[in-house]
């Protein structure tokens, strides 16, 4: 049997990359998956048996352990997320990004931010940028699609990596993964000038392999679950890295960091090594929580 990696699926047929030959084969899943209620998600690595090389056609005979799974969208085996908004055209939120890092965070996968579209941007606007999220400790990477510029850093930062795409509509996902994997071709949208946001163009889960094996890049329909109601206060806390880093030093072991004397977060606000940006996200979605536990 040969390794690969499911790289796609639609209309019931699973394409599966397989390393060693850098060919894709269009398999079917063994019925005993459904009888198991086994679903085969993109981004899953599996042993498939050739049925006809000519049409590079074969069957998915077993699916090898996974790291995670993710639900919406269903993808498995992601390790790293890619996180891209726009710096101007759509104008950024940061609530909304920040509600992504969260999210990402709580599963256990690590983020990169890219802010594209720099083209369109002021200096001044990449300092504010920086301001807000350096002391987090994530990698901040701007990049214009328009100008191919940044693309080198960008690439270097996926190497050895599956990578799942993240962001709003309009932010240039789509061009960014075009520019990076050619072979993509994905469809890109133009930014409605009425409403300031981006048509959605990606219809599927899709992975493309970049180079050296382990390798991938996989572009999205969207994040639909971004609500923070499975989460509990310690998952927030936690999901925000600026904070953990000086949780532990609160005198009360259950201090919620928002008002709490001898609070270490607080304290490190005031000193600036936390963003104030960032912070006044973390009491909101606490707040949220809260209204939603009753704590």
């Amino acid at each position: 049997m040969i390794r690969g990696t499911i790289i796609k699926a639609t209309a019931g047929f699973y394409y599966v990359y397989a390393y060693d030959r850098r060919i894709t084969y269009a398999c079917k899943a063994r019925g005993i998956f459904r009888k198991e209620n086994i679903k085969p998600l993109v981004g899953d690595r599996v042993e498939i048996e050739i049925t006809h090389e000519g049409d590079r056609e074969g069957n998915v005979e077993n699916i090898l352990p996974r790291d995670n799974a993710l639900v919406r969208p269903a993808a498995a085996n992601v390790d790293r997320a890619l996180v891209i908004f726009a710096m101007k055209d759509p104008k950024p939120s940061f609530a909304l990004l920040d509600r992504f890092l969260v999210s990402m965070e709580n599963q256990g996968i690590k983020s990169i931010i890219c802010f594209n579209k720099e083209d369109l941007a002021d200096p001044s606007d990449r300092e504010n940028i920086m301001d807000i999220y350096a002391p987090s400790g994530y990698k901040v990477i701007f990049t214009s699609a328009k100008k191919k510029e940044g693309i080198k850093d960008l690439e270097k930062s996926l190497e050895g990596h599956v990578t799942v795409v993240a962001g709003p509509s309009g932010a240039g996902k789509s061009s960014l993964i075009n520019i990076i994997s050619p072979q993509a071709f994905i469809e890109t949208g133009d930014v409605s000038r009425k409403i300031k946001r981006g048509r959605h163009t990606t219809r599927h889960v899709e992975m493309f392999p970049l180079g050296d094996e382990g390798t991938f890049i996989m572009d999205t329909p969207g994040f639909s679950s971004l609500f923070l109601k499975d989460m509990e206060r310690e998952d927030l806390e936690n999901s925000f890295p600026e904070i953990k880093r000086y949780a532990d030093g609160c005198y009360y072991n259950d201090c919620s960091h928002t008002k709490e004397p001898s609070c270490m977060v607080i304290k490190a606000l005031g000193e600036g090594m936390i963003s104030p940006v960032r912070y006044g996200h973390y009491v909101d979605f606490y707040n949220e929580l809260k209204d939603m536990r009753k704590y």
